[in-house]
């Protein structure tokens, strides 16, 4: 069944078109899903819908790049599904999705994506042959920390962005240092620590830091780019921004949560409210974090805000009770992301409209290959677009959202800043409260590799930097023989050496293989006569020393 052609026109009139780079007066024309005309008086078919967005924003809808839909972590499930979740994006202003396929230990890449597509669309049976080049994936996560689970070693990393840069994909990493995660972890429960305070102590800044700085050399390594996910602590930021000073192609996403909260709330009383705060990396301690994290944001250090919207009631978090370590991973927030980010960010005077576009919605599309049909109101692109309304408040409440949970850690927080119409493809899924969407019309989009906004400056870098081997004539003279040290057989054959013990494949520092008894090296050369020296070296002396 189709609808008619007059609904799929629409004229969105007397608004501000807002981009990441500019804002202008303008109408804007849809039809048939796509942006036809951005201008002043168009000229348009009759029968088209008119919305009025006098003294509003018009906005490409939000990108959000780490959602975890019906998704199995730490022995929980999340409870918002595709459906729910989705409504949950839609009624918030965010128009595309970018979810995860989290592959169990015993499980493919291509299984993993299979299952997570089912789980989006029920009706699609497709056989998986090659992700990359057949089924629109251009992005890989991989972990540094969740020992024995999911981390990866620096040689299993280094193999993973061989094989992104080859495929033109970009690997998306999770820095922890998991090694040492595990320790502190261990060691707490040691000392009887078995609350969300736990995750904040064992999980301290500059395990983020260094793990990120080793990613970015690893990826350095290998020439590949690199998009650092969950950043949470200012000391990571900087580790970022000192790259991208030295010209490493590194972009960074942080969350929702960690642009807005401090890890204090893991120290409450209430065990409940402790633990709905469990997130990775933890929220941290020092409460001028936030304020830091959306300065990086607004000066282009950090690129995108996610929500990493992973939902958990507190009946689910209570798997780890009595253990901090088993508490399932994961915070609400597709649903309030647009809203807070404006009200701390553009509202608190650290961003404008533009650079809110940017972080929350065009950068994400530049990255992943999305722009400028996606990410941009211009001719051509697909009509995703909020209508926003910058003087409209919102107080939020768990009574009241969409989004699935029984915690929301922004309750009651008045924002400003308001979606009043929501545009999917052309068509009004959400309007004046009212949402509009039947499920199963949500659409995957397959991601092309090679983002050109990635790619092009390394392509052309790696041209310049291949290494070559010097031209130089061979060398012609003697080589020395080389003393194989491990071969038994003595040097000389009257000889006998004694024997040196190796503990564990470390030099024991309290034997030698040097002797003075029994045979010696020199034995067959013929005797010298001995003098003894009376005066020592330099002649006597009759000074006072």
């Amino acid at each position: 069944m189709h609808a008619s052609a007059s609904a799929l026109r629409t004229l969105i009139k007397g608004g501000r078109v807002v981009n990441d780079d500019c804002t202008q007066e303008a109408d804007v024309y849809i039809e048939n899903g796509v942006v036809q005309l951005v201008g002043r008086e168009l000229m348009i078919p009759g029968g088209a819908k008119v919305i009025d967005a006098t003294g509003k924003l018009v906005m490409p809808g939000g990108i959000d790049t780490s959602t975890h839909f019906q998704e199995t972590f730490m022995n929980a499930t999340s409870v918002d599904d595709y459906y729910h979740g989705t409504k949950a994006a839609l009624v918030g202003g965010t128009t595309t999705i970018i979810g995860y396929a989290l592959p169990d230990k015993e499980n493919s890449l291509l299984e993993a994506f299979k299952k997570c597509r089912d789980l989006a669309d029920p009706k699609v049976q497709l056989e998986m042959e090659e992700l990359v080049k057949e089924h629109g994936v251009n992005s890989f996560q991989a972990y540094m920390t969740y020992k024995d689970q999911y981390m990866l070693r620096d040689n299993e990393l280094y193999q993973v962005f061989r094989t992104c840069k080859s495929l033109g994909a970009i690997p998306c990493v999770h820095a922890e240092n998991g090694e040492l995660v595990a320790e502190g972890a261990k060691e707490a429960l040691e000392l009887g620590i078995t609350g969300p305070e736990g995750l904040d102590i064992s999980r301290p800044e500059e395990l983020e830091a260094e793990a990120t700085h080793r990613a970015i050399t690893i990826a350095n390594r290998t020439h590949c780019p690199l998009y650092l996910v969950n950043v949470s602590s200012k000391s990571a930021g900087d580790v970022i921004a000192s790259a991208k000073m030295q010209g490493k192609i590194i972009y960074g996403e942080t969350t929702l949560a960690h642009t807005t909260l401090n890890g204090s709330s893991y120290y409450h009383p209430d065990w409940s409210h402790a633990a709905a705060h469990v997130t990775a990396p933890p929220l941290r301690l020092d409460a001028s974090t936030p304020n830091y994290l959306m300065s990086l944001l607004a000066n282009d250090t950090i690129n995108v805000v996610a929500s990493d919207h992973r939902p958990f009631t507190i009946k689910q978090k209570a798997i780890g009770k009595e253990d901090f370590t088993k508490i399932p991973h994961g915070v609400t927030g597709v649903q309030d992301r647009m809203t807070v980010i404006w009200e701390k960010g553009v509202v608190g005077g650290k961003m404008d409209e533009n650079c809110f576009v940017a972080v929350t919605s065009s950068n994400a599309a530049k990255i992943f290959n999305l722009y400028p049909k996606k990410g941009r109101i211009v001719p051509g692109a697909d009509a995703d677009i909020v209508v926003w309304d910058p003087e409209a408040t919102r107080t939020i409440s768990v009574s009241t959202q969409v989004q699935g949970g029984d915690v929301n850690l922004h309750e009651n927080v008045r924002c400003h800043g308001v979606p009043l119409v929501t545009i999917s493809r052309g068509r009004v899924v959400y309007e004046d409260g009212i949402f509009t969407c039947a499920e199963g019309t949500g659409k995957f989009c397959p991601l092309r590799p090679f983002s050109e906004f990635v790619y092009k400056k390394l392509i052309q870098r790696e041209k310049n930097l291949t290494a070559k081997p010097v031209d130089r004539a061979p060398y012609v003279g003697d080589v020395a023989m080389v003393l194989n040290v491990g071969k038994e057989t003595p040097a000389h054959p009257d000889v006998q050496f004694r024997s040196v013990t190796r503990h564990s494949g470390v030099r024991d520092l309290h034997e030698s293989s040097f002797s003075l008894s029994g045979s010696q090296v020199d034995d067959h050369l013929p005797k010298r006569p001995v003098s003894r020296v009376l005066a020592p070296p330099g002649g006597h002396s009759n000074g006072i020393w």
